[in-house]
Protein backbone atom coordinates (compact mmCIF):
# COMPACT_ATOMS: atom_id res chain seq x y z
CA UNK A 1 0.00 0.00 0.00
CA UNK A 2 2.71 2.30 1.13
CA UNK A 3 4.66 1.53 -2.30
CA UNK A 4 1.93 2.05 -4.90
CA UNK A 5 1.11 5.66 -2.76
CA UNK A 6 4.89 5.92 -2.94
CA UNK A 7 5.31 5.30 -7.05
CA UNK A 8 1.64 7.27 -7.56
CA UNK A 9 3.20 10.62 -6.03
CA UNK A 10 6.39 10.15 -7.56
CA UNK A 11 4.75 9.72 -11.17
CA UNK A 12 2.35 13.03 -9.97
CA UNK A 13 5.72 15.01 -8.98
CA UNK A 14 7.32 13.73 -12.46
CA UNK A 15 4.39 14.87 -14.47
CA UNK A 16 4.02 17.74 -12.81
CA UNK A 17 7.70 19.07 -13.15
CA UNK A 18 7.58 17.65 -17.20
CA UNK A 19 4.49 20.20 -17.40
CA UNK A 20 6.25 22.89 -15.41
CA UNK A 21 8.87 22.16 -18.01
CA UNK A 22 6.70 22.11 -21.45
CA UNK A 23 4.93 25.55 -20.17
CA UNK A 24 7.86 27.34 -18.56
CA UNK A 25 9.41 29.95 -21.54
CA UNK A 26 12.61 28.93 -23.04
CA UNK A 27 15.14 30.77 -21.08
CA UNK A 28 16.16 34.53 -23.27
CA UNK A 29 19.09 33.94 -24.65
CA UNK A 30 21.50 37.19 -24.73
CA UNK A 31 23.23 38.85 -27.60
CA UNK A 32 26.74 38.47 -27.49
CA UNK A 33 28.34 41.65 -29.37
CA UNK A 34 31.39 39.89 -30.29
CA UNK A 35 29.03 37.45 -32.32
CA UNK A 36 27.60 39.84 -34.36
CA UNK A 37 30.79 41.81 -34.89
CA UNK A 38 31.77 38.27 -36.54
CA UNK A 39 29.33 38.46 -38.90
CA UNK A 40 30.61 41.52 -40.68
CA UNK A 41 33.86 39.98 -42.54
CA UNK A 42 36.92 41.77 -42.66
CA UNK A 43 36.02 44.35 -45.17
CA UNK A 44 32.70 45.32 -42.81
CA UNK A 45 35.48 45.75 -39.88
CA UNK A 46 37.68 47.61 -41.55
CA UNK A 47 34.90 50.13 -42.49
CA UNK A 48 33.43 49.88 -38.96
CA UNK A 49 36.43 50.61 -37.41
CA UNK A 50 37.28 53.77 -40.01
CA UNK A 51 33.54 54.87 -39.09
CA UNK A 52 34.47 54.69 -35.54
CA UNK A 53 37.61 56.15 -35.63
CA UNK A 54 35.97 59.55 -37.64
CA UNK A 55 32.91 59.50 -34.66
CA UNK A 56 35.57 59.42 -31.85
CA UNK A 57 37.12 62.25 -33.85
CA UNK A 58 34.12 64.58 -33.91
CA UNK A 59 33.25 63.88 -30.71
CA UNK A 60 36.34 63.79 -28.29
CA UNK A 61 39.13 65.26 -31.08
CA UNK A 62 38.88 68.82 -30.64
CA UNK A 63 38.90 68.73 -26.83
CA UNK A 64 42.06 66.59 -26.90
CA UNK A 65 44.14 68.12 -29.36
CA UNK A 66 47.09 70.39 -27.73
CA UNK A 67 46.96 73.32 -29.71
CA UNK A 68 43.99 75.33 -31.57
CA UNK A 69 43.44 75.49 -34.96
CA UNK A 70 42.66 79.77 -34.44
CA UNK A 71 46.10 80.24 -34.24
CA UNK A 72 47.74 81.63 -37.10
CA UNK A 73 51.61 82.40 -38.21
CA UNK A 74 52.63 79.60 -36.22
CA UNK A 75 54.16 77.99 -39.03
CA UNK A 76 55.47 78.49 -42.91
CA UNK A 77 52.38 78.07 -45.04
CA UNK A 78 52.07 74.73 -46.79
CA UNK A 79 54.51 73.48 -44.69
CA UNK A 80 55.07 69.63 -45.73
CA UNK A 81 54.63 66.60 -43.35
CA UNK A 82 57.25 66.82 -40.56
CA UNK A 83 57.29 65.43 -37.02
CA UNK A 84 56.16 68.84 -35.88
CA UNK A 85 52.98 68.45 -38.01
CA UNK A 86 51.67 65.30 -39.13
CA UNK A 87 49.73 66.62 -41.74
CA UNK A 88 51.38 69.74 -42.83
CA UNK A 89 49.70 73.44 -42.74
CA UNK A 90 47.52 75.17 -44.22
CA UNK A 91 47.58 78.55 -46.30
CA UNK A 92 47.31 80.21 -42.92
CA UNK A 93 49.99 78.16 -41.15
CA UNK A 94 47.65 76.78 -39.18
CA UNK A 95 48.30 72.42 -38.35
CA UNK A 96 46.51 70.33 -40.83
CA UNK A 97 45.97 67.64 -38.42
CA UNK A 98 43.84 70.07 -35.81
CA UNK A 99 41.56 71.14 -38.82
CA UNK A 100 40.55 67.69 -40.02
CA UNK A 101 39.63 66.85 -36.57
CA UNK A 102 37.95 70.05 -35.64
CA UNK A 103 36.11 69.84 -39.40
CA UNK A 104 34.91 65.88 -38.90
CA UNK A 105 32.58 67.65 -36.16
CA UNK A 106 30.79 69.76 -38.92
CA UNK A 107 31.27 67.21 -41.74
CA UNK A 108 29.96 64.15 -39.83
CA UNK A 109 27.56 66.53 -37.37
CA UNK A 110 25.47 68.10 -40.44
CA UNK A 111 25.15 65.62 -42.31
CA UNK A 112 24.03 63.35 -40.12
CA UNK A 113 21.16 65.29 -38.51
CA UNK A 114 20.03 66.25 -41.97
CA UNK A 115 19.74 62.07 -42.94
CA UNK A 116 17.88 61.55 -39.79
CA UNK A 117 15.38 64.38 -40.76
CA UNK A 118 15.01 63.00 -44.44
CA UNK A 119 14.61 59.24 -43.35
CA UNK A 120 12.64 60.50 -40.23
CA UNK A 121 10.04 62.37 -42.41
CA UNK A 122 10.40 60.24 -45.08
CA UNK A 123 9.23 56.95 -43.32
CA UNK A 124 6.34 58.73 -41.49
CA UNK A 125 4.97 60.04 -44.31
CA UNK A 126 5.80 56.57 -45.94
CA UNK A 127 3.99 54.82 -43.25
CA UNK A 128 0.67 57.64 -43.32
CA UNK A 129 0.78 56.95 -47.10
CA UNK A 130 0.53 53.42 -47.11
CA UNK A 131 -1.77 52.73 -44.21
CA UNK A 132 -4.43 55.47 -44.48
CA UNK A 133 -5.72 54.92 -48.15
CA UNK A 134 -5.80 56.31 -51.95
CA UNK A 135 -6.52 59.75 -51.35
CA UNK A 136 -3.31 60.53 -49.36
CA UNK A 137 -1.00 58.37 -50.74
CA UNK A 138 -1.60 59.74 -53.79
CA UNK A 139 -1.22 63.49 -52.75
CA UNK A 140 1.53 62.49 -50.94
CA UNK A 141 3.51 60.91 -53.94
CA UNK A 142 2.72 63.58 -55.81
CA UNK A 143 4.21 66.45 -53.93
CA UNK A 144 7.47 64.51 -53.17
CA UNK A 145 7.41 63.86 -57.42
CA UNK A 146 7.37 67.33 -58.00
CA UNK A 147 9.98 68.16 -55.18
CA UNK A 148 11.88 65.48 -56.86
CA UNK A 149 11.94 67.33 -60.31
CA UNK A 150 13.80 70.06 -58.90
CA UNK A 151 17.94 69.48 -59.29
CA UNK A 152 19.40 68.51 -55.64
CA UNK A 153 22.45 71.24 -56.25
CA UNK A 154 19.65 73.96 -57.85
CA UNK A 155 16.97 73.66 -54.41
CA UNK A 156 20.10 73.93 -52.20
CA UNK A 157 21.40 77.13 -53.70
CA UNK A 158 18.38 78.64 -54.26
CA UNK A 159 17.78 77.79 -50.31
CA UNK A 160 21.29 79.24 -49.33
CA UNK A 161 20.66 82.18 -51.52
CA UNK A 162 17.35 82.86 -49.80
CA UNK A 163 17.56 81.82 -46.29
CA UNK A 164 21.50 82.36 -45.70
CA UNK A 165 24.57 79.31 -45.01
CA UNK A 166 24.17 78.80 -41.40
CA UNK A 167 24.46 75.28 -39.87
CA UNK A 168 20.67 74.80 -39.31
CA UNK A 169 19.76 76.37 -42.71
CA UNK A 170 22.12 73.81 -44.15
CA UNK A 171 20.45 70.63 -42.35
CA UNK A 172 17.06 71.70 -43.50
CA UNK A 173 17.82 72.01 -46.28
CA UNK A 174 19.59 68.65 -46.94
CA UNK A 175 16.98 67.02 -45.13
CA UNK A 176 14.50 68.40 -47.90
CA UNK A 177 16.27 67.71 -50.27
CA UNK A 178 16.54 63.74 -49.61
CA UNK A 179 12.54 63.18 -48.06
CA UNK A 180 11.52 62.24 -51.27
CA UNK A 181 14.20 59.37 -51.91
CA UNK A 182 13.58 57.74 -48.26
CA UNK A 183 9.72 58.25 -48.99
CA UNK A 184 10.53 56.29 -52.19
CA UNK A 185 12.19 53.24 -50.64
CA UNK A 186 9.86 53.38 -47.17
CA UNK A 187 6.65 53.38 -48.97
CA UNK A 188 7.39 50.58 -51.86
CA UNK A 189 8.20 48.28 -48.49
CA UNK A 190 5.53 49.62 -46.30
CA UNK A 191 2.55 48.80 -49.50
CA UNK A 192 3.52 45.38 -49.63
CA UNK A 193 3.39 45.03 -45.89
CA UNK A 194 0.23 46.79 -46.03
CA UNK A 195 -1.34 43.67 -47.89
CA UNK A 196 -0.15 40.86 -45.90
CA UNK A 197 -2.56 39.13 -44.08
CA UNK A 198 -1.69 40.10 -40.60
CA UNK A 199 -2.37 43.95 -41.10
CA UNK A 200 -5.93 42.52 -42.51
CA UNK A 201 -6.86 41.18 -39.10
CA UNK A 202 -5.58 44.16 -37.94
CA UNK A 203 -8.06 46.66 -38.94
CA UNK A 204 -11.04 43.86 -38.90
CA UNK A 205 -10.38 43.91 -35.02
CA UNK A 206 -10.75 47.47 -35.59
CA UNK A 207 -7.19 48.68 -35.19
CA UNK A 208 -6.27 52.52 -36.03
CA UNK A 209 -4.07 53.96 -38.31
CA UNK A 210 -1.62 55.13 -36.01
CA UNK A 211 -1.61 51.36 -34.58
CA UNK A 212 -1.06 49.78 -38.30
CA UNK A 213 1.84 51.82 -38.84
CA UNK A 214 3.92 51.76 -35.73
CA UNK A 215 3.19 48.29 -34.89
CA UNK A 216 2.47 46.31 -37.87
CA UNK A 217 4.10 47.40 -40.77
CA UNK A 218 7.32 50.18 -39.02
CA UNK A 219 8.95 47.12 -37.32
CA UNK A 220 8.89 44.84 -40.63
CA UNK A 221 10.50 47.69 -42.62
CA UNK A 222 13.38 49.26 -39.99
CA UNK A 223 16.08 46.41 -41.26
CA UNK A 224 15.86 48.01 -44.94
CA UNK A 225 15.62 51.58 -43.58
CA UNK A 226 18.42 51.90 -41.95
CA UNK A 227 20.62 50.52 -44.70
CA UNK A 228 18.86 53.48 -46.78
CA UNK A 229 19.86 55.72 -43.86
CA UNK A 230 23.46 55.03 -43.99
CA UNK A 231 23.24 55.44 -47.99
CA UNK A 232 21.33 58.54 -47.57
CA UNK A 233 23.89 59.87 -45.20
CA UNK A 234 26.83 59.13 -48.29
CA UNK A 235 24.90 61.28 -50.27
CA UNK A 236 24.43 64.12 -48.02
CA UNK A 237 28.19 63.98 -47.19
CA UNK A 238 28.71 64.63 -50.76
CA UNK A 239 26.31 67.37 -51.10
CA UNK A 240 27.77 69.54 -48.42
CA UNK A 241 31.31 69.10 -49.11
CA UNK A 242 30.09 70.63 -52.57
CA UNK A 243 28.37 73.01 -51.42
CA UNK A 244 31.45 74.16 -49.38
CA UNK A 245 33.46 73.45 -52.20
CA UNK A 246 31.92 76.46 -54.08
CA UNK A 247 31.26 78.32 -50.80
CA UNK A 248 28.41 78.10 -49.71
CA UNK A 249 28.47 75.19 -47.11
CA UNK A 250 30.16 76.13 -43.50
CA UNK A 251 30.84 79.76 -43.21
CA UNK A 252 34.97 81.01 -41.23
CA UNK A 253 35.96 80.52 -38.88
CA UNK A 254 34.16 77.35 -38.86
CA UNK A 255 35.18 74.75 -41.70
CA UNK A 256 34.49 71.19 -42.77
CA UNK A 257 36.27 69.55 -45.22
CA UNK A 258 35.30 71.01 -48.26
CA UNK A 259 35.52 74.21 -47.19
CA UNK A 260 39.31 73.19 -46.61
CA UNK A 261 39.46 71.45 -49.84
CA UNK A 262 38.57 75.04 -51.46
CA UNK A 263 40.60 77.14 -48.67
CA UNK A 264 43.72 75.12 -49.84
CA UNK A 265 43.58 74.53 -53.66
CA UNK A 266 46.08 76.99 -54.34
CA UNK A 267 48.49 74.48 -52.93
CA UNK A 268 47.55 71.42 -55.21
CA UNK A 269 50.01 72.37 -58.39
CA UNK A 270 52.72 71.56 -55.36
CA UNK A 271 51.01 68.45 -54.32
CA UNK A 272 50.79 69.86 -50.92
CA UNK A 273 49.05 67.55 -48.27
CA UNK A 274 46.47 70.36 -47.22
CA UNK A 275 44.21 69.37 -50.24
CA UNK A 276 44.80 65.48 -50.68
CA UNK A 277 44.25 65.29 -46.39
CA UNK A 278 40.81 66.58 -46.74
CA UNK A 279 39.96 65.03 -49.59
CA UNK A 280 41.08 61.66 -48.59
CA UNK A 281 39.01 62.23 -45.41
CA UNK A 282 35.80 62.31 -47.27
CA UNK A 283 36.41 59.90 -49.26
CA UNK A 284 37.65 57.41 -46.15
CA UNK A 285 33.82 58.28 -44.29
CA UNK A 286 32.03 57.52 -47.52
CA UNK A 287 33.88 54.40 -47.85
CA UNK A 288 33.78 52.88 -44.29
CA UNK A 289 29.66 53.80 -44.66
CA UNK A 290 29.48 51.93 -47.67
CA UNK A 291 31.64 48.76 -46.28
CA UNK A 292 29.29 49.01 -43.27
CA UNK A 293 26.25 48.56 -44.65
CA UNK A 294 26.98 45.80 -47.39
CA UNK A 295 28.57 43.81 -44.56
CA UNK A 296 25.06 44.44 -42.03
CA UNK A 297 25.10 40.45 -40.63
CA UNK A 298 21.05 40.59 -41.33
CA UNK A 299 21.89 41.18 -45.19
CA UNK A 300 24.41 38.82 -45.52
CA UNK A 301 22.58 36.07 -43.60
CA UNK A 302 19.89 36.59 -46.26
CA UNK A 303 21.95 36.45 -49.14
CA UNK A 304 23.34 33.21 -47.80
CA UNK A 305 19.60 32.17 -47.69
CA UNK A 306 18.68 33.18 -51.23
CA UNK A 307 21.65 31.10 -52.58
Amino acid sequence: METSTSTSTSTSTSAVNAMASVAAPPPERRSNPLRRLGGFGPSGLLGLAVLLFWLLAALLGPWLLSHSTAAMGTSNVFAPISAKHWLGTDYLGRDMLALIIEGARYTIGVALFATLLASGTGTTLALLAAASGRWIDAVLSRGLDTLTAIPSKMFALIMVAGFGSSVPMLVVTAGIIYVPGAYRMARSLAVNINALDYVTVARTRGEGTLYIMLREILPNIVGPMLADLGLRFVYVVLLLASLSFLGLGIQPPAADWGSLVRENIGALAMGGASVIVPALAIASLTIAVNLVIDNLPGRTARERGAR
